[in-house]
């Protein structure tokens, strides 16, 4: 049990900000949405607000999010490797910075190019999450 509370300050580390800044797209993009004609013609047929806000605004509002969450990848692991120094947490963050401190270069473009090659195939899961939510975006250059 102690190691489940050892992770709740890292945790909120990471997280506090990004959740801010997410909640704020939320609702930012839902409130756009609902001002869009096809939602005010279903509360106008006699919806309920919830169904109109489950079903058709927030499909709709989920994109900028996704997007949000996609770059968001990039901040949480920079995060991730202060965090891990901070915390002394053995992970790729801290043997990054012990591998700059040693100057031990191969190790260094390694653990870059792992996290870069993270952050492009999230980016590309993203990619993937939007033909999911809305099936009108094309991946390739079909029309």
């Amino acid at each position: 049990m102690e190691s489940f509370w050892s992770i709740i300050l890292p945790a909120v580390t990471l997280g506090a900000s990004l959740a801010a800044v997410l909640a704020r797209m939320v609702r930012s993009s839902l409130l756009e949405t609902l001002g869009e004609d096809y939602v005010r013609t279903a509360l106008a047929k006699g919806l309920d607000e919830s169904t109109v806000v489950w079903r058709h605004a927030l499909r709709n509002a989920m994109l900028p999010v996704i997007t949000l969450l996609g770059l968001q990848l990039g901040a949480l692991l920079g995060g991730a490797v202060i965090t891990e120094t901070v915390f002394s947490w053995p992970g790729i963050g801290s043997l990054m910075v012990e591998a700059i401190q040693q100057r031990d270069y191969p190790v260094v473009q390694e653990c870059v190019l792992l996290i870069a090659l993270i952050y492009v195939l999230v980016n590309a899961g993203t990619d993937l999450v939007y033909r999911m939510v809305d099936p009108r975006i094309a991946l390739t250059g079909e029309e």
